[in-house]
């Protein structure tokens, strides 16, 4: 049987024991604080351990906070309570640093900072400098692609100065032109799209002043028609067209400016290849028509009610005139309505949100285009917009039918309406309700 008592690991030292003191602990052998003589052994201690105070054996024992019952390193006889017995135990944390986490994100484990990966990057400044190169990627990328797209365009030098070109007035003015240019197309494609073999010369089929005014009204959409019959400088009166044919969009340009009194501003033409080609990069156009249309002519079978064409069947579409009583006065308003719906669709948010749409549709319309020389993308980009919901009307006409000295069928313009259609522009004022036919679809 041994002669240490059971609790020798929990035993306080007798009462009137302190650190340093000389009561009867010291006499009766307690070499120095929370010593213990084994028996037998004389003063000579072989076993030291620290002794809880007074104090200290008054606290409870359960519910110590974790600080309470964390042992600090020291040597035996200092300041440094130990929990009973009990060897001494590593810190459980490190001054300075939250304690590690296993498994945590970001490889927070022992000793380590834990989510530490994540936490750095869901810093404000890391945030903000990926912000600002995704920023900066967009931006290079955007003005890249403006640039490229915008070097496509075929400028030419089409408004020139004359004597005598009208002045500039209220708001801004356009001329756009559709030409039967087949440039580009192979024969294969011009018996599919049924235009005919190329012809000597050159014919514009579709002629529009677009009016933007300065006081943000809505556009104005005219139409001048081709077999209009009009004075051509230095060449007598003909057919508008025939300006156009004699002179290109030069000579077209001076004579429309010569006729209507508006100064044109800038230029837009496109053929019939280019066209097409604008038509199927957008993925065709919605049009809903009042009857079936069948021109063999114009290489067009259309049924009656909404549909989508593509783009041949959209140039029979806009060149179709034989089934109508007024010909070339329906083709035009035809010609009116197609444009819009094809730039409703080439800026609705179908395509400009679509990159795989957007981008091949804004590379074959600038590839597609003649402009003059100070016309810019962003410019064709406002006309686009414009051009969604203008008022749209046809220059006033007193005859359709007029026969000329030299025995061709023309249109003759009524003089008197049209010098206050174009001066009511030209002033920026609103345009008389009687001067605005508007556009719509006959049933054949």
């Amino acid at each position: 049987m041994s002669d240490w008592p059971d609790d020798w690991f929990r035993r306080a030292p007798q009462s009137g024991a302190s650190q340093g003191g000389d009561g009867p602990a010291a006499a009766e052998g307690v070499a120095s604080q929370g010593s213990i003589k084994s028996p037998g052994a004389g003063a000579d201690p072989t076993v030291q351990v620290n002794s809880r105070s007074a104090a200290q054996e008054k606290a409870p024992r359960l519910g110590q906070s974790e600080a309470d019952r964390v042992t600090t390193p020291g040597a035996v006889g200092q300041h440094s309570p130990v929990q009973g017995g009990w060897p001494q135990q590593p810190a459980a944390r490190t001054p300075g640093r939250a304690p590690g986490r296993l498994g945590g994100h970001g490889g927070g484990g022992y000793g380590g900072a834990p989510g530490l990966g994540w936490r750095r990057f869901l810093r404000p400044r890391p945030i903000m400098a990926a912000v600002a190169v995704l920023l900066s990627l967009l931006i290079i990328g955007s003005v890249s692609t403006y640039f490229y797209l915008d070097s496509k365009l075929t400028r030419k030098n089409i408004l020139v100065n004359y004597q005598g070109r009208p002045t500039a007035g209220s708001g801004q003015n356009w001329l756009i032109t559709g030409s039967d240019s087949r440039q580009g197309l192979s024969r294969a494609q011009e018996r599919k799209l049924a235009t005919g073999r190329d012809v000597s010369g050159r014919r514009s089929d579709t002629i529009l002043v677009l009016h933007l005014p300065s006081n943000g009204g809505r556009p104005v959409l005219i139409s001048l028609p081709r077999d209009s019959y009009v004075p051509i400088p230095g060449h007598g009166s003909d057919k508008l067209n025939a300006a156009y044919a004699i002179g290109g969009p030069r000579l077209l340009a001076e004579t429309v400016q010569n006729v209507t009194g508006l100064r044109i501003e800038h230029y837009m033409g496109i053929g019939f290849g280019g066209f097409v080609r604008v038509v199927n990069a957008v993925g065709g156009v919605r049009l809903c028509l009042k009857a079936p249309l069948v021109d063999p002519k114009a290489g067009l079978h259309l049924h009656k009610g909404c549909q989508v064409l593509n783009g041949a069947e959209s140039l029979g579409y806009v060149r179709s005139r034989e089934k109508f009583r007024t010909q070339d006065l329906q083709r035009i308003q035809d010609q009116r309505i197609f444009l819009g719906a094809l730039l409703r669709k080439l800026t609705s948010a179908g395509v400009i949100a679509n990159p795989f749409a957007a981008l091949p549709a804004a590379s074959n319309v600038a590839g597609s285009l003649i402009v003059d020389k100070s016309t810019h993308l962003y410019q064709l980009l406002k006309i686009a917009l414009a051009l969604r919901h203008p008022i749209t009307t046809t220059v006033p006409i007193s005859n359709s039918n007029y026969y000329t000295p030299s025995g061709q069928d023309a249109v003759l313009w009524n003089q008197s309406e049209a010098r206050k259609l174009f001066g009511e522009l030209n002033n920026g004022q609103p345009i008389s309700k009687n001067l605005i036919t508007g556009s719509k679809q006959q049933a054949g």
